[in-house]
């Protein structure tokens, strides 16, 4: 069993950031991108499970199917969440827990892009 660590990504706080940016640069970017395998994989299983032939779409209608997903299945958004949110220490779940909308928001806004980045990956 591989054990995965959280990168430490360099330069993303600078100063005067708000509270919720250096949340999202210091938590949120490294678990996301310590998650990159998993979240590619959930998005393949799921277009395999609904018979999505995402092979033979252009790269503009993958991207816009892939943006369609995330607004419209709450299922699948919250699998998201749930592979973000589980590796939240004690004080970070204390953080997201008052600020759950935006968090959430800014997870999905970030995982969306990610996979739209990962387009070549999926087909």
């Amino acid at each position: 069993m591989i054990k995965k660590e959280r990168p430490i990504l360099e330069d993303l706080v600078q100063e005067g950031t708000s509270e919720m940016e250096k949340f999202q640069n210091e938590v949120l970017r490294p678990i996301i991108k310590m998650q990159h395998n998993l979240l590619i994989s959930a998005f393949k299983q799921y277009l395999r499970k609904r018979k999505v032939d995402f092979t033979d779409l252009p790269d503009k209608k993958k991207r816009s199917k892939i943006s369609s997903v995330f607004k419209t299945d709450n299922n699948y958004k919250n699998i998201n969440l749930g592979f973000i949110i589980g590796h939240f220490s004690s004080e970070e779940f204390i953080f997201y827990a008052d600020n759950s909308s935006e968090i959430n928001r800014r997870i999905l806004q970030i995982v969306s892009q990610r996979i739209k980045d990962s387009v070549l990956e999926i087909a």
